[in-house]
């Protein structure tokens, strides 16, 4: 990456709605949580865990993502994740993020919901309060999971609409259960006011894609890369609105994707599907904002689309979109796709919440 496109990605607000927050916490913060809560991790130094992130493929990542997040075991914990990652993301130039969190996985640890939604949830405040980043919330549900216990995230998320609480995905191996077991689930999500952000097609084929779409009512799709193979797909997306969460680095990571020269994001932009540029997991894959962005701006992106298309995405409500809006005609006055003025917008946003 040239140093023009370095300076490129670090200039201009970005929105980024695909991050698990607990694949956001850094080794030495992971360490000294494993630490003060005497969980024990498979290795005992930075430098090993560092090493144990290197993937062997999708299925080791899952693997290895579900043994590093059980380091985190009270509301402290879970406050700590979302205002450290939105103090990250703000360096890089963020100013809304849509954090995703997994919550089965600490209540089968026999974690209340109520703990653990009100840690997340007054980590929105916190972050807005020490960094002006907006936060907003969209639990996964994971497949695989018993359907009774995806039903208890569920409830306990809605209870939380107000107070950061925007959206329910659907997580985990994408070929463990079809989107069909869902999609009563989806329907009370829908019901609930709460948007359907399902990940699909990213190491299954496009049907992934539509069957996030038509049986459990998609607003967004997290990756949706598969599309790319299936030109009447691209056109329905672009036809419906419906925005791609792309995660370059995560997809060669997982290995879904051989290199980043043959990575599907040309082939979405050139079909004109809406297009926003995420970090994933970034501690585990060894990235972070600024270089998705780098990334992205070298296979054709550029800075003001890939902020409208998470205008477009957002599942924040109007009010969000409204101040987002704001935020890119700041950046944006001419409506350029080069470079933007400077922008302090989103210091002077509504609410902190």
């Amino acid at each position: 990456m040239t140093d023009e496109t370095a300076a490129r990605a670090s200039g201009y607000p970005k929105i980024e709605l695909h991050v698990h927050l607990e694949g956001a916490i850094r080794p030495a913060t992971l360490l000294a949580l494993a630490k003060k809560n005497n969980a024990v991790l498979p290795v005992s130094t930075l430098a090993e865990l560092e090493a144990f992130y290197e993937f062997d493929d999708f299925e080791h990542f899952i693997d290895v993502w579900t043994v590093t997040t059980d380091v985190l075991d009270d509301a402290d914990d879970f406050r700590r994740v979302v205002v450290d990652y939105a103090k990250e993301a703000a360096s890089f130039g963020a100013v809304y993020l849509e954090g995703i969190v997994s919550p089965s996985q600490y209540y089968l640890r026999g974690i209340e919901g109520r703990e653990l939604f009100e840690g997340f949830t007054d980590g929105i405040q916190e972050a807005w309060e020490q960094t002006g980043v907006r936060v907003r919330l969209t639990p996964d549900i994971d497949r695989g999971r018993p359907v009774e216990l995806s039903r208890q995230v569920i409830d306990d998320a809605i209870l939380f609409r107000d107070r950061g609480i925007v959206g329910i995905g659907l997580g985990g191996r994408e070929r463990a259960a079809p989107a069909s077991t869902y999609t009563e689930l989806f329907q009370v999500v829908r019901d609930a006011g709460l948007a359907s952000v399902p990940h699909a097609g990213e190491d299954d084929g496009p049907q992934s894609v539509r069957d996030a779409i038509d049986l459990l009512g998609a607003s967004r799709v997290r990756h949706g890369i598969r599309a790319a193979d299936d030109p009447a797909l691209m056109q329905e997306l672009v036809e419906r609105g419906i925005v791609l969460d792309v995660s370059i680095t995560s997809n060669l990571r997982t290995k879904v994707t051989a290199d980043v020269a043959s990575h599907p994001l040309p082939r979405l932009l050139a079909a004109g599907v809406g297009v926003t540029i995420n970090t994933d997991d970034p501690a585990m894959f060894g990235t972070d904002l600024g270089h998705e962005h780098e990334l992205a701006l070298g296979l054709g992106a550029t800075p003001r689309d890939m902020f409208l298309a998470g205008v477009a995405g957002q599942v924040g409500g109007a009010e969000i979109g409204a101040w987002l809006e704001g935020v890119g005609a700041e950046a944006w006055p001419a409506g350029a796709a080069g470079a933007p003025a400077a922008s302090a917008a989103h210091d002077a946003a509504p609410d902190a919440r």
